[in-house]
């Protein structure tokens, strides 16, 4: 019998989770089928899993990443620290009754591709934007002990504005971080508001974004000498992990 596994989103069409998974599958000999699940509202997942009764995971991204904690069984330590979820199991009673498991991939991916690239001065860091995806940085850096700024459009508790970003508080933070969505694709002549013109070699700009794989964020940080790195790699190190959650006895 054929598993399915998926992604839930609202927009699917930047993601390149159905093709590596198809990829992976065909590669390995695996008997099972990864579709984009597009919904108008997380609400409807659970419509969604007593439709599809084959289904045995999915990944979860933007933006029910946080919106989806209401309708999960259980959730593990990391992600119930973070209260964001982007991988779900569903185990199911002998009946047929669906119970949600849900876990985070993302502190996995990310910390795993962020390691190698640090240095000494890499102490504090500018996490751009404070959704799920947000949330699981701020986790690791906590974890590696490098302190996070949040960014947002507006100000509040523990998080300053992109008005604030001057180039005196660039200069204390050498590791800059993008969580937003823009420049995603199809929107890729966006960028967070920020003074790219005071970024240095020492600078470390990382973008969760793959697609595309240069970014505006990075280009301009490039222009500066900056290091930079795109989500390509937390990409493939998340949904690996998210593969051995699913395969798990847990």
């Amino acid at each position: 019998m054929k598993h399915l596994y998926g992604l839930l989103g609202r927009s699917l069409a930047h993601s390149f989770s159905a093709a590596f998974f198809a990829e992976k599958f065909a590669r390995e000999g695996i008997d099972a089928e990864y579709r984009n699940f597009e919904l108008p509202n997380v609400a409807n997942i659970l419509d969604l899993v007593a439709a599809e009764p084959l289904l045995c995971g999915f990944n979860v991204t933007i933006p029910y990443k946080e919106q989806i904690l209401p309708y999960i069984d259980r959730i593990d330590n990391a992600a119930a620290d973070i209260a964001a979820v982007n991988v779900v199991k569903v185990l199911r009673d002998a009946d047929g009754t669906p119970h949600l498991l849900g876990y985070n991939s993302d502190v996995v991916g990310f910390e795993q591709s962020l390691r190698p690239l640090l240095k000494d001065w890499h102490k504090k860091a500018l996490v751009l934007g404070t959704g799920g995806a947000a949330k699981a940085v701020v986790y690791v850096l906590n974890k590696l002990g490098i302190q996070p700024t949040l960014v947002s459009r507006t100000a509040g508790e523990g998080r300053i504005t992109y008005d604030d970003v001057t180039d005196s508080v660039l200069a204390e933070n050498f590791l800059v971080i993008n969580t937003t969505p823009l420049g995603m694709y199809p929107n890729v002549n966006t960028c967070p508001p920020i003074p790219y013109e005071d970024a240095t070699p020492r600078h470390l700009f990382y973008d969760l974004t793959y697609n595309p794989a240069d970014t505006l964020f990075l280009r301009r940080a490039a222009r500066q000498g900056a290091a930079f790195k795109n989500g390509e790699e937390m990409l493939v190190l998340q949904a690996l992990e998210s593969w051995r959650i699913w395969q798990s006895n847990d």
